[in-house]
């Protein structure tokens, strides 16, 4: 079963957590022992698991990307602006896929682990495809 889950991006960068919606395309296959696949179909986005249970986590992993990657006017990458340079380059360091296990109906993340959606060239309207598969 494959799902579209719809994100709204802030301006500029931004963890979204969207660990509700993954667990509810989950629990809408009906699969009980399996895996979900999570792709994030952008250049300038990722995916990642983290803690989101203390709301500066997301924003001490954005200012660190900040920090390994500035926004420069000198990227040979010119398409769109300096910004989406620094966007293609954070989402390779981040990634654009997670595999989860689901197990008893349910994603095996640990307590405080939240599957974060991540913007590096918002405002957009971007997509998080879930691919869930017994086995």
């Amino acid at each position: 079963m494959l799902t579209h889950i719809p994100v709204q991006t802030p301006r500029g960068e931004a963890l979204i957590d969207v660990t509700p919606q993954v667990k509810e395309a989950v629990a809408a296959s009906g699969v009980t022992e399996g895996i979900a696949v999570l792709f994030v179909p952008h250049t300038t986005a990722a995916i990642t698991i983290n803690s989101s249970l203390d709301p500066t986590t997301p924003l001490d992993i954005t200012a660190e990307l900040k920090r390994i990657v500035p926004t420069r006017v000198d990227f040979q990458h010119q398409y769109d602006t300096p910004a989406d340079a620094a966007g293609h380059i954070k989402a390779t360091l981040v990634g654009h896929s997670a595999t989860l296990i689901i197990s008893g109906g349910k994603l095996l993340l640990g307590g405080s682990q939240s599957i974060l959606f991540c913007e590096f060239d918002g405002p957009r309207e971007r997509k998080v495809q879930v691919k869930v598969m017994s086995g």
